[in-house]
């Protein structure tokens, strides 16, 4: 059901709001029903006033219910500190039916008792698949509640970009947008932020200092303005990087010089929490003429020899690794053997989405692209290049077609991604990783009455980033 009016929504039975709050009447049925009527009103109206009071519901619902969005920042510190070892948390974009998907995170996460896993979205997925912060973060509540996890959830923002050429020609221009987005974010309960300055890495320059400078700094400047923004007694967690994905690999010495000059900047603030380097790998993988992609070979010498220092000299959690999610599954064991800390997956999961559309309707997207992404097409791709590379851009136009599936389909699609989730969480050893959560992480409840959940919000325009 898609709720038409105030009234309806805040029937007296089940939801009764009063002075901004919301009482849960019936918090069984809430998660039987409310919830999925909820979801398809943010997916499916048209009211953007319904909309946002649906956001309302469901962040405060998650509070009542024991859902926290929170920074994990505690973890990582604990992890700087030697207080654990031994997984790598899983950091995931979820691009299309994202509560079904999130449902099947959930799932997997009870299962085994895991906590210490990441929901994600980039800086462009937000623009291509048509998911500003808030819906994002909303979704995420409720399929936790629907799954009925509890304990603290963490909401990141992926590669929060600064394009080099637009940084050079104008900095206030590409960095203004940017920290509206950040604040945009944070007031979306994203605490947790990955800052992507690393394309501003000029290794024309003499020496690695001068190479990593502008990356350090406008790290730093990014830094202050989180800090100045999180809210009371939440650290945001902040991530750094130095080597741009599909770049040359990282190496010790560039990861001591980004970091000596990334902390004279920020001077007593408190720092990054994990550094993103370059392995090897690619966003979305390397595709080959006839669809599939490319084997990759990452170092993991050099994956080992980063977290090592980032721990040991630094105190952060350790590295990331990104691109990872179009890997063999051979290769995930992998990760917590070498000390990763963090891995980010997402084409992966779009993939088995795709895999799994009825025909009618992924003919239908194909078209579209072919129409609406022709520019894009080179003269060497094969029509399997082009349809792999450019089938991202449809998420966000056929958004509310792919929510609309049948239940049996998306019901399917859910359990197998389920499936795919559960393997993953095995192999990065996250079992029981529920307990160090809940002793390191503090959740801080934020609150936020109706109004905050009524402002209307701001056209960043075309937002760019990592694919």
């Amino acid at each position: 059901m898609i709720y038409q009016n105030e009234s309806q929504l805040f029937d007296g039975k089940t939801l009764i709001e009063k002075d901004g709050k919301i009482e849960i009447k019936n918090p069984d049925f809430f998660r039987k029903k409310i919830v999925d009527d909820l979801i398809d009103t943010i997916i499916l109206s048209d009211s953007n006033h319904m909309k946002r009071l649906c956001y309302f519901v469901a962040y405060n619902a998650g509070l009542s219910l024991g859902v926290i969005p929170s920074s994990i920042q505690g973890l990582y510190e604990a992890r700087g500190k030697g207080a654990f070892s031994g997984f790598t948390v899983p950091a995931m974009n979820i691009r299309t039916l994202t509560y079904d998907l999130a449902r099947a995170v959930y799932r997997a996460a009870n299962k085994i008792n895991a906590g210490a896993f990441i929901f994600e979205i980039a800086k462009s997925e937000i623009g291509y698949t048509d998911q500003r912060p808030l819906e994002y973060s909303s979704v995420l509540i409720l399929a936790a509640i629907k799954e009925n996890y509890k304990g603290p959830i963490f909401i990141q923002g992926d590669h929060f970009q600064v394009k080099a050429k637009n940084y050079l020609q104008d900095k206030d221009k590409e960095l203004n947008p940017l920290k509206e987005l950040i604040k945009e974010a944070i007031d979306c309960s994203f605490y947790n932020i990955d800052i992507d300055t690393s394309t501003l890495v000029d290794l024309s320059k003499q020496n690695l200092d001068e190479q990593q400078k502008l990356n350090y700094e406008v790290c730093a400047e990014l830094t202050k303005h989180i800090r100045n923004l999180q809210p009371k007694k939440i650290e945001i967690s902040i991530g750094g990087e130095i080597g741009e994905v599909g770049g040359k690999n990282s190496t010790p010495d560039e990861l001591h010089a980004y970091l000596k000059g990334y902390r004279n900047a920020i001077k007593n603030l408190k720092g990054i929490s994990k550094i993103s380097i370059q392995t090897g790998t690619s966003h979305g993988g390397v595709v080959l003429p006839d669809g599939s992609i490319a084997k990759v070979s990452i170092d993991f010498d050099t994956l080992k020899k980063l977290s090592e220092i980032a721990r040991k000299d630094y105190g952060m959690a350790g590295a990331v690794q990104h691109g990872a999610s179009t890997l063999p599954n051979e290769a995930f064991h992998t990760f917590p053997e070498v000390g990763c800390a963090e891995i980010h997956l997402a084409t992966q999961f779009q993939n088995i989405v795709y895999d799994y559309l009825p025909l009618p309707l992924k003919e239908k997207i194909y078209a579209w692209l072919h129409t609406n992404c022709a520019a894009e097409k080179k003269p060497d791709m094969t029509n399997d290049q082009f349809i792999y590379k450019t089938r991202k851009s449809a998420l966000g136009p056929f958004k509310k077609e792919i929510h609309s599936l049948p239940k049996e389909w998306r019901e399917k699609i859910s359990s197998i991604l389920e499936e795919e989730f559960s393997f993953l969480f095995d192999k990065l050893r996250i079992k029981d990783t529920k307990n160090f959560v809940n002793e390191y992480v503090k959740p801080v409840m934020v609150e936020k009455k109706k109004e905050n959940f009524l402002k209307e919000e701001k056209d960043l325009g075309e937002l760019e980033g990592a694919d």
